[in-house]
């Protein structure tokens, strides 16, 4: 799942982000995923600066801050989000500290070692996991948190059907184990990992898509790529029902460390 030709999948980015518009969320989550991930970040004030990379609407970026302290900072490429993310910054009286801006991942607007945290919820696999560990580190100052949700295997093994479908969509898909010691070796503690519950699939993500798909259908009536998308959708989530109990989203929240010299 790379945007570098501003496709994913094969189908324009541009479309799938109108797509995704109508959601509050553009992937699996929750308020209480969001808040359990919190829950283990304790460097926290009033002057910490947050970045919410890959923010989207802004979905989990608005719990976040009516629950913790600090400046947010949400980042997307997307200008649309952007402006729907700003749009419900003001509508929750936030925009004082939450600021959504155009930008992407691998070029961060912000001075080294200048935020406190780094939040990404099911959106690091647009430069890949490794890649965003190692280069976000940079802008963490020592003792910031990093918590990110990306897909991974829970077993060692898995039928054909789906293990083929996620080496064609995102070769980086991991065992958790393996996903820990890939943190590790960038340069941070681990400090949680959890598995995101089926509600976060189903109630939270699948089930809104269907109004979605709706709205996007009219607007994009007799698009034979939008019919396409709309299709794909559909078999991510038939896929989803027939082999959860092998890959899911994981949250991993991890400290940065000073490494030896």
């Amino acid at each position: 799942m790379n945007n570098d030709n501003n496709t994913i999948f094969g189908i324009d980015v541009d479309l799938i982000c109108n797509f995704f518009l109508n959601t509050e969320r553009q992937g699996p989550g929750s308020p209480e995923v969001t808040l359990k991930a919190l829950s283990f970040i304790d460097n926290l004030t009033k002057d910490s600066l947050i970045a919410d990379l890959g923010c989207g609407t802004g979905g989990q970026t608005m719990v976040l801050a009516q629950h913790a302290p600090g400046h947010i900072t949400g980042l997307d490429f997307f200008p649309g989000f952007v402006d729907r993310f700003n749009c419900n910054a003001g509508k929750l009286n936030l925009q004082d500290r939450v600021k959504g801006i155009v930008g992407s991942m691998d070029n961060l607007p912000f001075e080294e070692e200048s935020l406190d945290l780094i939040w990404s919820e099911g959106a690091i696999y647009n430069i890949g996991f490794e890649r965003g560990l190692n280069e976000w580190r940079n802008y963490l100052k020592t003792g910031g948190y990093i918590a990110v949700s990306e897909c991974s295997w829970f077993t060692e093994e898995r039928p054909a059907e789906i293990h083929n479908f996620w080496m064609e969509s995102y070769p980086e898909v991991d065992t958790i184990p393996n996903k820990v010691a890939q943190v590790q070796k960038a340069g941070y503690l681990p400090v949680a990992t959890f598995v995101l519950p089926e509600t976060c699939w189903t109630e939270h993500y699948f089930a809104p898509l269907a109004g979605a798909r709706e709205l996007f259908l009219d607007k994009y009536a007799g698009n034979d790529t939008a019919e396409e998308l709309v299709k794909f959708q559909h078999y991510e989530e038939e896929l989803y029902a027939k082999y959860k109990e092998f890959y899911g989203y994981v949250f991993y929240i991890a400290k940065k460390i000073e490494q030896a010299k």
